[in-house]
């Protein structure tokens, strides 16, 4: 009896080829193929790992051989095989670290270095493994809270060569040179040491080189295919590059769909089925392909109506002329019906489009269709309904103006006084404002996430054990957190400016307790560390205007005391964030006519070593009244608690402080009060043309990620130049309101909380928050409405519906900024999964891509995917002048 011949696919899917690997279909595989890597890291190379308590333990470190994972393991792969480390289960978690006892187990044997071989796979374990689409950042040196632990315990500073004794071998250096932090998924390090400096060097330009590739590739490739070539290795354990039901459902669960086991059973044999797998094909497994067309299906078979459905046949018509269904649609007509129509992108042109179907008909999307299909002579006139999909959640189509976004290099050289400073508060603090820990790490993470406005409280420490000189340190005053050097938070900073040496000026808001000894040994490591990169003001340069970013590029510019003329034993009045160590008494301040009268203040009464005084640009002074302030000279400038802000706008001053803030400099911070770090309402502060609205970073509130929305235009460098109804000289027209509604559509590929690899599947809803502000009658609008929640399912989760609309009236457009929120409903509090901020002045209308971040501002992981799909309609919008 002859076999029965094997189903044909229906329209709408096709059998992929049963053995086309799948390295050969992925942007990724190739991109990642091409980087060479040293033959040690392919092996495993031997590092020092150093833990969450400081402690240094020898292991290995070895990347998988597709290039995709990074191993951290306590024993080498024996004969080398990176190819066996494939074979195990990589984790971007760190509660997926364990400690492994070294020299414990069965079959082990030494190696000439002291450490441990294993023989077999079940006595390998890997402490950890990080897969390079989690990496934020690659870091050189020691700047990181576990270094600083490990410097502690051997009471070596940063910078300084470490003993470390390795087992079964003479003691090794450590020092910055051999060390690096691999940083992932949101703030996480990976701290580790190699033998010596050229081998460091060699092992991160590989990683430099393989993280290049990747976020190069990446923008070849669709969510959808990333989200499960993220997820692929965890789940394809035993590498054959195919996925059974039972792993099938180990992908669903991952990427947030609930099916139960039946359903998910019968669906894999149907699905096998059709695309036309015998028996013994069904038995071994999915493709990476096929796993993706069947996600595509998922999607596809819904029973709610897509919004992309929708959209498609709403703008385009689900018919054509000739009453065929349509199946694709030319560049002039989504020129005319789409960009310019729909999506108001007036000065979008045909070569525009002709050149964005040519990158999107390459996009490494789910190959599900025969029909439609575009050949390669028309793919820049023609696109297809799937890969209009793929666009709506692209970069290109994203709601913050891609444009806007850019750094803006012909608007940086303006006076200081110009521009929005992103200003971070305490930023030495890793939590509380009373028992935390200290770290330079918190200068480092603040700087990556776009701060240029950093704040020291410098206080007298101990003196130099090998010099006797007086050592000045960080610390929160009068509290019970910990201290570092002042000397290594410098050394952090010039680091970061080592590898980005055109970064806009870096501002150390200084809080000097330190009496004169300490205070000269400030301006020497100043001087001595930072070089040529502090910026020392001559006093032609304290004349006029402030300078520019431009003229600052790459420089360290201090905030602090400047009297004039002032010796060692002259004292002064200035402003101060410390609320806690005030106390009233007399002191003497510089006036406009440069003569010394004594006022009465809520201050200390501080000797200014002039050295340092020399070295700052930026002169804190006491407020008193608008006039004597704007008399002052440019460089002069005031702080603000949260709550003067507010009492200053109530008694009507907020047009003066305006005035005020168009030459000058202001800078404002948290309310003393918030002991437990969390951010007040930055809106009031930038309305009145505050330039230095200093937050809470180590607390990832809704205040701390409006600020991220601030500064994500203008390339993230930190500055921001205010609008132009802020430089009005004279009194000014308030902003016209604008309608402004919002229709949350769906979302894609949304992670767990916090990105976990395990837990229920979400049941995610979306919070829409409008921050709004008006300075004269000081008053900061919050309008927040929310959609239902999707029960199970962040893959794909459809709202859609009247009840997702929302109608908002903005009364600052130059000011507001929207705020989009995703949240896990649970029985108990909501978990926290995205969110994305942007300034109305940067919102583009229509059909537009959400992209969301992490609590910790970043987009790698499992966050890399995640998007939201909303309409936005907008009216009245008030033109910039």
């Amino acid at each position: 009896m002859s076999a029965s011949p094997r189903p044909s696919p229906p329209p709408g899917l096709h059998r992929p080829p049963s053995k086309r690997s799948v390295q050969s279909q992925s942007n990724l595989q190739t991109a990642l193929g091409r980087v060479r890597v040293p033959a040690q890291l392919l092996e495993g190379l031997p590092v020092m790992k150093v833990n969450s308590n400081g402690i240094l333990k020898p292991a290995f470190l070895t990347i998988s051989e597709d290039k995709f994972t990074l191993y951290i393991t306590s024993a080498k792969v024996k004969n080398g095989s990176s190819s066996t480390l494939s074979l195990m289960k990589p984790s971007n978690l760190v509660s997926r670290v364990r400690s492994i006892s070294m020299g414990s187990g069965t079959g082990t044997s030494s190696t000439d270095d002291g450490l441990e071989s294993v023989d077999t796979m079940a006595e390998l374990n890997a402490e950890l493994a990080v897969e390079i689409g989690s990496f934020d950042r690659i870091q050189r040196g020691q700047n990181t809270l576990r270094f600083e632990k490990a410097r502690k315990a051997m009471k070596a500073p940063l910078g300084s060569p470490m003993k470390v004794a390795k087992k079964g071998s003479a003691e090794a250096t450590m020092d910055s040179t051999k060390s690096f932090s691999i940083i992932f998924r949101g703030g996480r390090t990976l701290d580790l040491m190699t033998t010596d400096q050229d081998n460091r060097d060699e092992i991160l330009d590989a990683l430099d080189r393989l993280l290049h590739g990747y976020q190069q590739a990446k923008k070849r490739v669709g969510n959808d295919v990333l989200l499960l070539r993220y997820i692929w290795t965890d789940v394809d354990r035993n590498k054959t590059n195919m996925i059974n039901a039972a792993e099938l459902g180990a992908i669903l669960d991952r990427i947030n769909y609930y099916m139960k086991k039946s359903q998910l059973n019968s669906a894999f044999e149907q699905f096998a089925k059709v695309i036309g797998l015998d028996r013994s094909e069904r038995k071994r497994g999915l493709t990476f392909e096929q796993v993706v067309t069947f996600l595509h299906k998922l999607k596809r078979d819904t029973w709610q109506v897509k919004p992309v459905n929708q959209i498609w046949g709403d703008v385009f018509g689900e018919l054509m002329n000739n009453g065929k269904p349509r199946q694709r649609v030319s560049a002039q007509t989504f020129l005319d019906r789409f960009l310019k129509k729909t999506q108001g992108q007036e000065d979008a042109t045909i070569e525009y489009v002709s050149d964005l179907f040519l990158r999107l008909n390459e996009l490494e999307i789910a190959n599900t269709s025969t029909q439609g299909r575009i050949e390669p002579a028309m793919r820049n006139r023609y696109i297809t309904k799937d890969t209009f999909e793929a666009y709506l959640a692209s970069n290109e189509n994203s709601a913050f103006d891609p444009l806007r976004e850019e750094c803006d290099e012909h608007n940086m050289s303006k006076p200081l006084s110009e521009y929005w400073i992103n200003t971070s508060h305490n930023t030495y603090l890793t939590g509380d404002q009373l028992t935390s820990t200290s770290s330079v790490e918190m200068y480092m993470n603040a700087l990556y996430r776009g701060c240029r406005c950093v704040e020291l409280d410098i206080w007298d420490g101990d003196r130099d054990p090998r010099d006797g000189l007086p050592m000045p340190v960080v610390k929160h005053g009068h509290t019970m957190t910990s201290k570092i050097p002042f000397a290594d938070i410098l050394k952090t900073i010039k680091m970061f400016l080592n590898f980005n040496p055109y970064s806009y000026p870096i501002v150390l808001s200084l809080e000097n307790h330190c009496s004169i000894p300490y205070q000269e040994v400030m301006a020497d490591q100043l001087t001595i560390i930072l070089g040529s990169r502090l910026y020392v003001p001559d006093d032609a340069s304290l004349e006029g205007p402030l300078p520019s970013p431009e003229r600052l590029r790459g420089m360290v510019v201090l905030k602090g005391r400047r009297p004039l003329g002032a010796a060692a034993d002259d004292v002064a009045v200035y402003d101060s964030d410390d609320e806690e160590s005030l106390l009233t008494g007399t002191g003497s301040v510089m006036t406009g006519a440069n003569t010394m009268s004594t006022v009465k203040a809520s201050s200390v009464d501080i000797k200014i070593a002039p050295q340092l005084a020399q070295q700052t640009l930026f002169h804190g002074t006491m407020f008193q009244k608008w006039e004597d302030s704007i008399a002052h000279p440019n460089h002069h400038m005031h702080s603000f608690s949260e709550s003067k802000v507010r009492s200053l706008c109530r008694s009507r001053q907020s047009r003066p402080w305006i005035v005020y803030n168009q030459t000058h400099m202001s800078r404002t911070y948290p309310a003393g009060k918030r002991v437990d770090s969390s951010n007040y309402n930055p809106m009031l502060a930038w309305a009145t043309g505050c330039q230095m609205v200093a937050l809470n970073f180590q607390t990832s509130d809704a205040a701390l990620r409006i600020n991220d929305g601030r500064f994500r235009e203008n390339g993230g460098c930190g500055y921001i130049l205010k609008p132009s109804m802020l430089m009005m000289k004279e009194r000014d027209i308030d902003p016209a309101p604008v309608q402004m509604m919002i229709k949350v559509l769906t979302g894609s590929c949304l992670p767990k909380p916090k990105g976990k690899n395990k837990g229920e599947c979400i049941d995610p809803y979306v919070l829409v928050t409008l921050f709004d502000v008006n300075a004269n009658d000081a008053k900061e609008i919050c309008t927040s409405y929310r959609t239902g929640s999707v029960p199970d399912n962040g893959f794909f989760p459809i709202w859609n519906t009247d009840r997702d609309k929302f109608k908002f009236q903005v009364e600052n457009s130059t000011c507001a900024i929207l705020q989009l929120t995703v949240y896990d409903s649970d029985v108990g509090k909501d978990d926290f999964i995205a969110s994305a901020s942007i300034p109305i002045s940067c919102l583009r209308q229509g059909y537009r891509c959400v992209r969301l971040y992490d609590a910790n501002n970043t987009r790698s992981g499992a966050f890399d995917f995640a998007t939201l799909l909303i309409r936005i309609k907008m009216k009245a919008k008030q033109a910039e002048i």
